[in-house]
């Protein structure tokens, strides 16, 4: 099927190259042309104007950083034309309410919409392991559950538009959390001595153990957040819109609310756009 991909961040690159390695047509646009470009090396087609993408394709996926991003790209005149009979697939992660205002949107402009947020970043893009979350009908799943499964092993149906991108927004709550309570437990056995290797080797034998510390550790100990799979500015925006849902849900937010300046005096030192492990920096100040 001819695919047309809104949005080629890291995340967008790298689904545009799986596309294209499961034989799919692809046509990409993103904001800042020159970024795509690369993309033509793997035979995907680069255009400069959405509508270009969009009137050519079977299926549209937005993997742009924001609700406002999605609707300075797709929700305007010139798209809005070309949107009839469309299929509009968004995979980034953005708040429930906004995901629901967008298939008002978009319907109204005669097309169809679903949401299909993933979990996963660079390598289970290319790998085609990709945990995706869907958003929409049975039908609309059924339909398009060979696209999914270019890039996932187990496409699910989560329920409704909205309780795929509250999902989301639930786990990507959890990078914060781990990260931030990682690095300062890290932080403090640097501090008192305790060798590294020591609350490690501890530290995978217990219930405590994640994954993702092993993953970053490497990256904490050297200081070296550059070649992101997911930048701090990002998760700073993801944390934002979950507080906003939470409290909306009449939850407790405080444990949350701690991590958010941290995410803020990370950025404001300079480490926007690299790996959102560089809190380490702030929680463990040289």
């Amino acid at each position: 099927m001819t695919v047309a991909l809104l949005g080629t961040g890291l995340l967008g690159r790298a689904i545009a190259e799986r596309l294209r390695a499961t034989h799919h047509s692809v046509i990409v646009y993103n904001r800042t042309a020159a970024r795509a470009l690369s993309l033509q090396t793997h035979g995907v087609t680069v255009v400069t104007l959405p509508d270009q993408a969009v009137a050519q394709a079977d299926v549209v996926l937005l993997v742009l950083a924001d609700a406002a991003a999605i609707r300075a790209v797709l929700l305007t005149p010139a798209v809005a034309k070309v949107l009839g009979g469309k299929t509009v697939v968004q995979m980034g992660t953005i708040a429930p309410d906004e995901s629901k205002a967008i298939q008002r949107e978009i319907e109204r402009f005669g097309g169809t919409y679903c949401e299909a947020p993933v979990l996963g970043s660079l390598a289970e893009a290319r790998a085609g392991t990709l945990q995706i979350m869907v958003g929409g009908t049975d039908e609309q799943f059924s339909e398009w559950s060979p696209l999914f499964r270019s890039l996932s092993r187990d496409p699910r149906l989560i329920g409704s538009v909205g309780a795929a991108a509250a999902l989301k927004l639930a786990l990507n709550q959890l990078i914060a959390a781990e990260i931030s309570a990682f690095a300062l437990s890290l932080s403090l056995c640097q501090r008192a001595g305790v060798p590294v290797d020591t609350f490690m080797t501890i530290l995978r034998e217990s219930a405590l153990f994640a994954p993702s510390f092993e993953k970053k550790l490497p990256r904490l100990l050297k200081r070296d957040y550059h070649n992101p799979n997911f930048t701090t500015r990002h998760l700073l925006k993801d944390v934002e819109l979950f507080l906003a849902e939470a409290i909306k849900q009449h939850l407790t937010v405080s444990s949350l609310e701690g991590i958010v300046p941290i995410l803020r005096n990370t950025i404001d030192h300079g480490l926007g756009e690299v790996d959102y492990s560089a809190i380490y920096d702030i929680i463990h100040p040289l």
